[in-house]
């Protein structure tokens, strides 16, 4: 691992060098990792500054949309100026203001089981930040078969979730399928733009997000891997619940019948939150 740092990342890192579980070693970690964040909208505009910030060497940002006026409200990586300009281009741009010595990858496609995997594949954590069932099942597919860590968070109203599926680490880390084996029904489950979320809940779950990001890559604290964190913010209350795997589970158990993503649709969008 490269340990040599320049005069300025000694000064541009020293808040976290000076933790005693990062120090230099942590940084290197964090200079050498590559990140994948799915969705530069309320969960991955957080993601992407804080990423950037904190010195992640590789930063990937997928997104196909374009920002709008109504994102204003939540997605923080974007501005009165962006308007019209390509999420995946903006976010990026926002990252690159905080830290230029940064390698950042702007992915203006949309999701889908032909790219999926190569493009999950280039990377060691995806962060997902989207907000429709069929992205959300075929990014967590696509990471079992890909082998590599999600770290997943969703908002909707004043509520917020956060977990860490990563099955390829053992029979005590479920995967996303192990805790919703199917979509719901079309319609059964609003989204954001249908129902509304409050625009500070996703700076706090994509910046949760992005914590457990960096405890992954630098392998400190207790992964959120096999727990829910669930986030009440009218009451101001977290409650943690216990996850286990699935034996029956269809991505990630003994007998899964998961083999490939030919199952999804062709054309998942990649939807902002």
């Amino acid at each position: 691992m490269d340990m040599d740092f320049t005069e300025d990342e000694i000064s541009r890192y020293s808040r976290h060098i000076l933790l005693a579980e990062v120090g230099g070693v942590g940084q290197a970690k964090l200079r050498a990792a590559k990140v994948l964040i799915i969705g530069a909208g309320g969960l991955g505009s957080p993601l992407a500054l804080y990423l950037a910030a904190a010195g992640i060497g590789t930063i990937g940002i997928v997104d196909d949309d374009v920002v709008e006026l109504s994102n204003l409200q939540r997605q923080v990586a974007h501005g009165m100026a962006d308007l019209g300009q390509p999420k995946a281009t903006s976010a990026a741009n926002a990252a690159r203001a905080i830290n230029p010595g940064l390698n950042i990858i702007e992915h203006r496609t949309r999701l889908s089981p032909e790219n999926a995997l190569e493009l999950i594949a280039g990377y060691d954590i995806v962060c997902d930040g989207t907000d429709n069932f069929p992205t959300r099942f075929l990014v967590a597919d696509a990471c079992v078969l890909a082998r590599r860590t999600l770290v997943s968070a969703a908002v909707l109203r004043f509520e917020g979730q956060l977990s860490v599926f990563k099955p390829h680490a053992g029979a005590e880390c479920p995967c996303y399928r192990c805790l919703y084996p199917a979509p719901p029904p079309a319609g059964m489950v609003p989204t954001c733009s249908e129902a509304g979320v409050l625009g500070a809940v996703t700076g706090v779950m994509g910046t949760l997000q992005a914590t457990e990001v960096l405890k992954e890559i630098m392998g400190i604290g207790e992964s959120m891997a096999g727990r829910l964190l669930v986030w009440d913010a009218l009451a101001t209350r977290f409650r943690t619940i216990k996850l286990r795997s699935d034996p029956g589970c269809p991505a990630c158990g003994p007998e899964a019948t998961l083999k490939d993503l030919s199952g999804h649709s062709a054309s998942v969008p990649v939807c902002a939150v």
